[in-house]
């Protein structure tokens, strides 16, 4: 075999000593064992054998380009970088004395005349440097790691003890509750029925009221037909009011008010009251003018409260007096001067009746009544406000054991390592966005100069491999894309002495990358002289 065929290298030991391995250029010594060159050579993929000689003879005889490892003449063969003192690589054998030193150990270009200088030592040395680092960082990371695994333990500890001490809690006070139902539902028994009387008096009244006006209308009613005051209304007297017409022909006749009376000539008082419930309706008062129609107000406009119970309220004695004055000088105003007379009679004794049915009312029933209402409804009312007060309590402590027991349920690592992340977020501002990652919460993205948030996902899952799923973490269902999926972002744990998200990106349309480190990825380190590469040959 000639010297081109055959690479001899020196492999460095621990204890100092060389020793020479002598194979093809280009053959890593993994593969030593295929070529042997006292034995024909296979290919690599079992296609053919071929003489020994042929290896590296600068021709390709092999389909996978095995038997030219050390030249360019295969299209896809790989030359293998032996790279002494860094790390061994393989690159493609049209490299092979192309010009350019690809090899740090100039191995590629051992016959193209090129000026190449071996680096190996020195990137071997910065690369042993940065891994010394990274093992410092991950030294300290796992320490760090070790004090959040405690943290977690002593966390999960207290929030159990604080989960049963309000489970307790909860069991008092929703006894109490019930016991506060009980006096609130007692308290306002009598308060009901207090209402209920104060209601049923108060509609009594109303019910006399409207008797004693209608009597009033009546008597003036009577006044104003009885022209003659004779003490009677005759036919012709009330054919005066064309407003009766019963058959709306326009015309009122004897025969439609003598039916009004009942077939009578005329009628007294006494009488007059069986008519008056037949033309009250359509009667007109002779003491008042034709209003216009009024208008309806809509509910939301009117002013007037209304109870619980719709009913119209109390009225004030002065209101009553104050509204009867104003009616009167208004009708007064309608009526020549010889008959005020009469209907000032008759104005005052209705204000009379009223006034006197109000008075006997208010001095027998309200005196008591309102008494007992207003100390019924006291006692209610501190009920009611107890009950209230201890159920909004009891909400409290209901909601404080369901976020207990949520966070408790969460999968926070093998350790709980991952419990600090629970409830606290991370930001990282770029040239146009504020990312925010809240770790089991959602992750977002805001505009840097003014906008609104776009929601990237919502906590899913764990989704790291099945050897290791907590390197993973995946945010679902989040604000759709225009005419695209709903957005999504995975978030790449890796070991780090500080909790940060470093980095942001989005391989695909809608789907974030985000990159995060912590102290809870941190594994126990191995021993620093194994993690370095220092390798000779591979």
């Amino acid at each position: 075999m000639t010297g081109t065929h055959l690479l001899f290298i020196s492999l460095a030991l621990s204890l100092g000593a060389a020793v020479e391995v002598q194979r093809p250029r280009g053959v890593p010594i993994t593969k030593r064992q295929f070529y042997d060159e006292n034995l024909p050579f296979t290919c690599l993929d079992g296609s053919r054998t071929i003489p020994f000689d042929r290896v590296n003879d600068d021709y390709c005889d092999c389909k996978d380009g095995s038997d030219e490892p050390g030249t360019s003449a295969c299209p896809n063969g790989n030359f293998h970088c032996t790279n002494a003192g860094f790390r061994p690589t393989f690159i493609p054998s049209s490299r092979i004395n192309d010009g350019i030193c690809d090899c740090c150990d100039t191995t590629d270009e051992y016959n193209s005349g090129a000026k190449c200088e071996n680096t190996c030592k020195e990137l071997g040395r910065k690369e042993r440097e940065v891994l010394q680092r990274m093992a410092e960082i991950t030294k300290e990371g796992f320490l760090l790691k070790q004090q959040l695994i405690e943290e977690a333990k002593a966390g999960q500890q207290e929030r159990q003890r604080k989960l049963t001490e309000m489970q307790n809690s909860r069991k008092e006070m929703e006894e109490k509750v019930e016991a506060l139902r009980t006096v609130k539902e007692t308290a306002e028994v009598p308060e009901k029925e207090a209402k209920e009387r104060h209601l049923k008096a108060w509609e009594e009244q109303k019910a006399t009221s409207r008797a004693e006006k209608d009597k009033a209308k009546m008597t003036e009613a009577f006044f104003e037909l009885d022209d003659d005051a004779d003490g009677f209304v005759s036919l012709a007297e009330l054919q005066t009011h064309a407003e009766l017409d019963s058959d709306a022909d326009g015309s009122f006749s004897e025969t439609e008010a003598q039916a009004l009376f009942g077939g009578a000539e005329q009628v007294d008082t006494a009488a007059f009251e069986r008519v008056w419930s037949n033309i009250k309706d359509k009667y007109v008062s002779e003491s008042q003018p034709v209003e216009p129609t009024p208008v309806t107000t809509p509910p939301e406009e009117s002013k007037e409260p209304l109870t619980d119970n719709d009913s119209e309220p109390y009225p004030d004695d002065e209101d009553i007096l104050e509204e009867e004055e104003e009616e009167e000088e208004d009708d007064e105003d309608d009526f020549a001067e010889e008959d005020l007379d009469k209907v000032r009679k008759v104005k005052l004794a209705l204000q009379y009746n009223v006034l006197v049915t109000l008075s006997v009312w208010c001095l027998s029933v309200m005196p008591s009544e309102v008494a007992v209402t207003v100390l019924s409804s006291t006692a209610a009312q501190k009920a009611r406000d107890d009950f209230e007060e201890s159920e909004r309590a009891l909400r409290e402590v209901e909601d404080q054991i369901k976020n207990i027991e949520k966070e408790i349920s969460f999968d926070f690592g093998p350790s709980a390592e991952y419990t600090y992340l629970y409830s606290q977020c991370y930001e990282l501002p770029t040239s146009e966005y504020i990312y925010r990652l809240c770790p089991f919460n959602r992750v977002s993205q805001k505009p840097k100069y003014g906008g609104s948030e776009t929601n990237l996902g919502t906590w899913g899952a764990w989704a790291g491999p099945e050897e290791n799923k907590y390197l993973l973490m995946k945010y679902e269902h989040g604000t759709g894309c225009w005419q695209g999926p709903n957005r999504s972002t995975t978030v790449k744990l890796t070991c780090g002495k500080e909790t940060a998200v470093t980095s942001t990106s989005e391989p695909s349309r809608c789907e974030y990358l985000m990159e995060f480190t912590t102290p809870a990825v941190c594994q126990d380190p191995p021993n620093a002289d194994s993690s370095l590469p220092g390798h000779d040959e591979f």
